[in-house]
């Protein structure tokens, strides 16, 4: 770190242009990569995304989707069948690629409300590529034109509901990136007081449209989830940010020490750079979660993803000292406040905490303890409907149906892929399945093509995981041996086979992250025990966090309050795993910065008490304002329309501030200071084998002198 920090020093107009290009560059391009990206949720080898994808070839429409619900209502009266007949086939004409199912195709009355006032059909749309994608307005629009005098169409579904009816994602990237910046640059103003505040943000813009050039490179040798450009935009914010926030403020510190600049941006990148270095890496890693799950859309989101922490370094540790060995001064101005000493808040924190560390240990894990428990409760699968929308069209629309006796289970339709001869057969048989409300086999080329036809089963309740999949599941059984069946496709099996295909292999993936996150931590903390410590509490934090996902969302208890959506009833089954990926690493970045710091004192002190009290007091403040920036940029993202994001955005944001207070601020010092001696101890044959220095605990007799603060000495490499 010296040496990188010396070369950017002395090369940097060189530096400073190589950034400047990446910027203008990959800013130019960010709309060529935000579209190179896929809408792709393939999921290789199951038996319901193989039948999706049988009939997506067949019948051009995404079996894996819930369909369109198209809904006429009579003003006074009744539905006519042959009235709304027409008007689906009317549909049918106007959008031709979707397939159009309802009473005129089945002669089932299940399409019919117990009133006779209104008639429903489903629309199969095609597979989805984009956000500007059509297919779903383009039917709102022919609905709306082919309704007749007298009766009122209207449009419902799953994706109606959760959009509310919105034809758009909500403010979009580029919005929510500068609100989150907004927020953190007023955080920044606080810590820094001074414009050196805009520093972090300049750093912030340069790593995203960085990572936005190296995506696009990327997209031509894979294929890269859509949900990444989100990601790059509010995490990556949140991470360089976080990563210049620490380098600065020592940097500050430094040069309050009396160190001239040259020395101070030196002596900042070889103890901060020393631990933003890890800090990505361990970010890094934390997404092999995703990479090393047999699914293309997270192995892309984890690709995409490790993008981020590590352009986020490399900006970092070259363009920032680049330009505080520069105008770095200049923009210090007005220096309110100074890092001569330790703040005096968090310094009386850890004293407390020093001296009452039992109080504060059991405190910080009753906490944990009483947000882990909900967490043994987690239902996987998706938002129920009653969550969604509670006003518009699509509201209106099913509450007509289900107060008309039409079963919930409407919006959550299986498909069976059959050969046609057996296709009389089967539907009898898929109509016995306990949980089956009705199945049908519509005529016409709809449902028949190729030699194959389409059996669509209704379930009573919506498919929305836990025990509401069992109908699906009791489908698979009852005809998993028939001649002629090809498969069972729907959101229903979407889930089985993600509950199955990801959540199967990812205690492996647990394991080999947890593996390289400890031999990573023990290589920079020079430690065998903090590096456990910091593992086994990340980990109950990330349970502590599900728990809280399980209370607010699943079990509503706020869900309704802050955002007006009801308890979900389930978690949407890919959003545990993602969200597992990044806050293992995020959450992990402020044990790196804050032990990083106490070992370092230690070194310098020989003792552990004072070490955790002037560590703590160092990066206290720093940490909870890069975890409240963070949090902020999680706080925009959930400004989308879309429940799943909502609950993403949320859970990342909780997670950090519980990880950076409960935690870090808690538990982290009193637990070091419990341990005393065995923190700082590493077996000789260990440290030889990782190629750092030896660490056994300081005796009296040996304690080291302080390190010289004087402005001609830079401190050693470690």
């Amino acid at each position: 770190m010296s040496a990188l920090a010396r070369w950017c020093l002395r090369h940097r107009r060189i530096v400073i242009l190589f950034w400047i290009a990446a910027f203008i560059v990959g800013g130019a391009t960010a709309g060529t990569t935000t579209k190179r990206l896929t809408f792709d949720f393939s999921l290789p080898g199951q038996p319901g995304y193989e039948t999706a994808k049988r009939v997506l070839a067949i019948y051009h429409t995404d079996g894996q989707n819930a369909p369109i619900i198209l809904v006429l209502s009579a003003d006074s009266g009744k539905v006519g069948d042959q009235q709304a007949a027409d008007t689906f086939a009317a549909v049918k004409r106007d959008v031709p690629n979707v397939r159009v199912i309802g009473k005129a195709e089945t002669a089932d009355n299940i399409f019919v409300t117990a009133d006779g006032k209104a008639q429903f059909a489903y629309a199969f749309f095609p597979k989805q590529t984009s956000f500007t994608a059509t297919t779903i307005s383009d039917v709102k629009k022919a609905l709306a034109n082919d309704t007749p005098a007298g009766f009122t169409g209207r449009v419902t579904g799953l994706d109606e509901l959760a959009t509310n009816g919105a034809d758009n994602g909500g403010p979009g990237v580029l919005v929510e990136t500068l609100l989150a910046g907004v927020g953190g640059l007023a955080v920044l103003a606080f810590v820094f007081a001074s414009l050196l505040a805009l520093v972090p943000l300049l750093v912030a813009a340069v790593a995203i449209t960085s990572t936005f050039l190296i995506l696009l490179g990327l997209t031509f040798f894979a294929d890269v989830s859509f949900l990444v450009q989100f990601l790059v935009s509010l995490i990556g914010l949140g991470v360089a940010i976080d990563y210049s926030l620490l380098i600065v403020t020592r940097w500050r510190e430094e040069r309050d020490h009396g160190r001239d600049n040259h020395d101070a941006v030196v002596a900042a990148m070889e103890t901060a750079g020393h631990a933003v270095l890890f800090s990505g890496l361990t970010v890094a890693i934390g997404l092999v979660a995703l990479v090393v799950i047999p699914v293309p859309f997270l192995r892309s989101v984890g690709y995409g993803g490790m993008l981020i922490p590590l352009v986020s370094v490399a900006v970092t540790t070259t363009l920032l000292p680049a330009l505080l060995g520069g105008v770095g001064p200049r923009v210090d101005w007005p220096r309110i406040r100074h890092e001569s000493t330790a703040s005096r808040f968090w310094t009386r924190w850890a004293a407390l905490l020093v001296r009452r560390r039992w109080i504060g240990a059991g405190v910080g894990a009753a906490i944990l303890v009483a947000l882990i428990i909900p967490f043994f409760g987690i239902q996987i699968g998706t938002a129920q409907s009653g969550s969604l929308a509670k006003t518009g069209p699509a509201y209106e629309a099913l509450r007509l149906l289900e107060d008309n006796g039409v079963p919930k289970g409407v919006l959550t339709p299986a498909e069976i892929l059959v050969e046609s001869p057996v296709t009389g057969a089967v539907v009898q048989r898929v109509r016995a399945v306990n949980g089956v409300a009705t199945a049908m086999a519509p005529s016409g080329p709809a449902a028949n093509r190729n030699g194959t036809s389409l059996i669509v089963a209704v379930p009573d309740r919506e498919t929305a995981g836990g025990s509401s999949t069992d109908p699906i599941r009791n489908i698979r059984s009852a005809v998993h041996h028939v001649p002629g069946v090809i498969g069972v496709t729907g959101i229903g099996a979407l889930q089985l086979d993600y509950i199955h295909g990801v959540y199967g292999v990812f205690p492996l993936a647990l394991g080999l992250i947890v593996l390289v996150t400890y031999v990573l931590l023990v290589r920079a903390f020079r430690s065998l025990l903090l590096p456990l410590k910091a593992v086994l509490f990340n980990l109950i934090s990330l349970g502590a966090t599900f728990g809280a996902m399980v209370l607010f969302w699943q079990h509503g208890y706020g869900s309704k309050e802050i955002y007006n959506i009801e308890a979900t009833g389930s978690i949407t089954f890919w959003l545990p795993l993602m969200v597992f990926a990044f806050l293992f690493g995020l959450s992990m970045d402020y044990e790196v910065f804050i032990l990083s710091r106490i070992r370092e004192e230690y070194d310098a002190r020989g003792d552990t008490d004072a070490a955790v009290i002037e560590g703590v007091g160092r990066t206290g403040r720093l940490v909870t304002s890069a975890a409240l920036i963070l949090f902020l940029s999680f706080l925009s993202l959930s400004s989308g329309p879309q429940t799943d994001i909502k609950l993403f955005a949320t859970a990342l944001g909780f997670g950090i501030l519980l990880d950076a207070t409960v935690v870090r601020m808690l538990l982290v010092p009193a637990m070091v200071s419990l341990f005393g001696d065995w923190n700082w101890y590493l077996p000789d044959w260990t440290a030889k084998l990782l190629r750092v220095e030896r660490s056994h605990p300081h005796t009296a007799s040996v304690i080291p002198e302080p390190r010289s603060r004087k402005s001609s000495e830079v401190p050693s490499s470690r």
